[in-house]
Parts: C-alpha cells; structure tokens; sequence
C-alpha cells in the first residue's frame, strides 16, 4: 500500500497540471488581448537583445521605448485586478501606489544615473500631456459629430482647484530663485536653500495627497466609487473581448512580472539618452518633456478617449486631470525625496520657460473646463497649444548648451 501511494500522488500531480497550465495559457491570452498596443509586446525581446548585447544605442532606446507601452498596459490591468479583490479602500491604495508605477520606475533609475533633469522634464511632461493632450483628444473625439459635450462643473473645478494650487507650489521654488541675485559667489549657498525649500514643499504636498487619498477613499468613497463602476462598464462595452477576471496569484504575478522587465527596460532606455542626444541632436529637455511621458501614460491615454467618445466626460475629466493631481502631489514630491535618500540633488526648480508653460498650460484647461462644456473646436485648441509648447522645446538648448552661449557672449565681451 505505502508503494502505491507515490503513483496515486503522481497520477493526481499529473491529472492537475494540464488544468493548471491551460488555467496560465488563458490568463495570458486574456491579458494579451486586453488593450489593442499589446501588439508591442514583440518588442521587449528585442529591446532586451539589443540592450544586453549593447548595440545600437538609438535603435536600444527606441525598442525599449516601444516595449514599456504594453508592459505599462499590463501593470495597470495587473494592478486594477488585484485591487478589485482586495476592497475599496486597499484597492485604492493599490491604485495610487501602482497607478504611476512606470513613471517612478523610470524617474528613479534616471536619479540614479543623475539625470535630474530628465526627472524634472518627465515630471513636468506628464503634467502637460494630461492638461493639453488628452484632455483635447477627449474634446475632439468625443465632440466628433456631437454639436455640445456636457460634464460636472462642480466636479471639474474641484479637480482642477487643487491641480491650480499644487502647480503653483511647484512654480514656488523657481520664483524663489529668480528673486534672488545672481551672484557666482553665492550659487553654492542659492542651490542649497533651492533644494531645502523644494524638500519642505515635497513633505507638504504629499501630505495633501494622503489628505485627497483620505477624501477619496473614506468621506466622499460613494462618489468616486460609482465612477469606477461606470468606467469598468463603459470599458467593458468597449472591449472586443469578455472581462476575465484574474485570481490573486496571477495578477501578483503578472504584476510582479512587468515590473521587473519594465526596470530592465527602463535601465537600458535611460543609459542610452545621452548617446541620443548627441547622435539626434535632441535636447534632454525634449525628450523628457515629450518623448518619455507617452510611456508610462499611453494605457489612461486611450482609456480616457474611449470613455470621452462613449459621452463619458465627467469620467474623461477625472481621468485627464486625475493623472495630472497624482503626478503634482504624489510623483514630483516623492521623487525629490527619493533623491534626498540616495543624496542626488533633485529639486523643484525648473526653468523660467518650464513654469511660463506650466502656468498657460494650467490656465487653458482650466478655461476651457470653466462652462461645463465642450466641442471639437475646444480640443482643436489644446492640441494645437501642445504641438505649441512641443515645438518650442524640440529648439529651446539645454542648460548646458545656454551655459556655453553665455560663455562665449562674455569671451568676446
């Protein structure tokens, strides 16, 4: 009997293990086919191989460029799937903690290699690419053959409040700088003020976050939770394919999964961006404003014009300009106390240019938000304020390149 019982073990081992791989391969079909740019999972092998092997350095950035989009999609889907076992007030905290797991994968590495101003620039580009880009595609799109969009005013305004009062914060330190005489003598005693100003603004904001996780999650939890219900609903009717839910284990591990390859990626994407530059002729500024942004937002992106298009605005807006709060209060901040840690000097301080669009960037939005209306025309001129400020950057130099103009402009003076 004693001999017999390792055969019963295997035979039940064996007779388990077909269900338990068909049980993987369907989770992974699902999640495949969960948002059409997974196509661009083909390249992540190739990223990988062209990174490892140091090839190319233009072709390494662009294919790891490519590669973080969909594993950006599954993280997000990853993540939404956990939270919704885990409960609203959990899942929440999920949500704000993974929501922007890419940008921070990303922005940390950058520290690491001390391109804190790849950092600034990424920050500051999330911010514009929400308030102008998405917000206008969800105006185009979702005005398209409609004569008017409505949405909450209240709501709307509320956001975008609070999304006035944290920019404005991160405007302070810049205003702080400018205001102070500059004198070669004192830079070293200016820098050192700038970054213990920006570390006290970051302890400040994050504690508004926690305070709007806690209006979020707890006072005003009906509000919101109907609007994830609505979401998921809209979502569901858009999607070509039945919801599938994933259990615990695998949304850990598929979460766990993409956010280990999403930091190898991210590794060879970020020690590759000086060797663009010199090759492109790209400014760091450029391609952190504009270029790396598209990574980690390209999932919200889609997912706030598809509910704009289902006459979703209220959703759209809180999408837009939802993003945009967790990267003022919660990114930013926590990135220059990151910085703190690993003693790099990350601060608040950006250009004069940066914060001139910041502030117009701020001010559109809220402009066009201020009736409780949209049309196409509207989102024609966010778009257009975009390319705009995208243009502007793709000639401005960078702080290098104005440090050597001034140089020679006192050289030959």
């Amino acid at each position: 009997m004693d001999a017999s019982a390792p055969l019963l073990a295997d035979s039940n081992n064996a007779r388990h293990r077909p269900s338990t791989l068909k049980a993987a391969l369907t989770d992974i079909a699902y999640v495949y086919n969960s948002a059409p740019v997974n196509v661009l999972l083909i390249f992540v092998p190739i990223g990988l191989i062209w990174g490892f092997l140091g090839l190319s350095h233009t072709w390494t950035f662009v294919f790891n460029f490519l590669a973080i989009v969909p594993l950006a999609t599954i993280l997000a889907y990853a993540t939404e799937e956990l939270a919704n076992k885990a409960g609203s007030t959990i899942g929440g905290l999920l949500n704000a903690t993974f929501g922007n797991a890419v940008e921070l994968i990303v922005s940390v590495i950058a520290l690491k290699e001390g391109q804190v101003r790849i950092v600034q620039a990424s920050m500051l580009g999330s911010l514009l690419s929400n308030l102008l880009l998405v917000l206008g595609f969800c105006f185009l799109f979702g005005g398209y053959g409609r004569v008017q969009q409505t949405f909450n005013q209240t709501a709307a305004q509320t956001m975008s409040s609070l999304l006035a009062i944290s920019c404005a914060s991160l405007l302070l330190p810049a205003a702080f700088k400018a205001t102070l005489p500059d004198s070669k003598d004192d830079a070293a005693w200016i820098d050192a003020k700038i970054l213990a100003f920006s570390r006290g603004t970051s302890i400040i904001l994050l504690v508004v976050y926690m305070l709007f996780l806690y209006f979020q999650l707890s006072t005003h939890n009906a509000m919101f939770e109907e609007q994830v219900e609505e979401t998921d609903e809209v979502m569901s009717q858009i999607s070509s394919t039945p919801h599938h839910c994933l259990s615990i284990k695998s949304s850990l591990i598929f979460l766990a999964g993409s956010t280990i390859v999403v930091s190898i990626c991210a590794d060879f994407l970020v020690g590759t961006i000086d060797q663009v530059v010199e090759s492109t002729g790209l400014s760091k500024t450029f391609i952190g404003l504009i270029v790396i942004p598209i990574v980690g937002n390209a999932a919200e992106h889609v997912t706030s014009v598809m509910v704009a298009m289902k006459d979703k605005m209220d959703l759209a807006l809180s999408i837009a300009i939802g993003s945009s709060l967790e990267i003022a209060l919660f990114v930013t901040p926590f990135m220059v106390l990151v910085g703190w840690a690993i003693d790099v000097p990350m601060t608040l301080n950006f250009s004069t240019f940066e914060t001139t669009t910041l502030f117009i960037s701020v001010f559109l939005s809220n402009y066009l938000i201020l009736d409780g209306e949209s049309n196409w025309l509207e989102g024609c001129m966010s778009l257009a304020m975009y390319l705009l400020i995208a243009m502007a950057f793709y000639y401005y130099p960078d702080e290098e390149a104005l440090k050597n103009i001034g140089e020679k402009v006192l050289t030959n003076n």
